[in-house]
């Protein structure tokens, strides 16, 4: 987050977004920006910018060509490998037990 932060610093900003909410919900964001250290306009354009990255990424498709393609559905089709430290992870007790 603190990347995204440092890049919009950088970045002339000169766009405006007007937003109307409730008292309730002024406290509140202003409450976590202030948990953040960031200012409220740092907090709502990093938490919405988040938000749309993982929205927009959930949306992208991935493109294979055949031979990708290929490779996928056979990787998909044959059996998971045996792997022993996995078993024993799965098979012991965990210290929260």
């Amino acid at each position: 987050m603190a990347a995204r932060t440092a890049r919009a610093k950088r970045t002339t900003r000169s766009e405006k977004l007007d937003l109307r909410l409730t008292p309730q919900a002024k406290r509140r964001i202003q409450a976590a920006a202030e948990v953040q250290n960031k200012s409220v306009s740092e907090y709502l354009l990093d938490s919405a910018l988040t938000t749309a990255d993982v929205l927009l990424a959930d949306q992208s498709g991935v493109r294979l060509n055949a031979r990708q393609w290929k490779a996928l559905m056979e990787a998909l089709d044959s059996p998971p490998k045996f792997h022993a430290r996995l078993e024993r992870l799965l098979t012991e007790p965990s210290v929260f037990d």
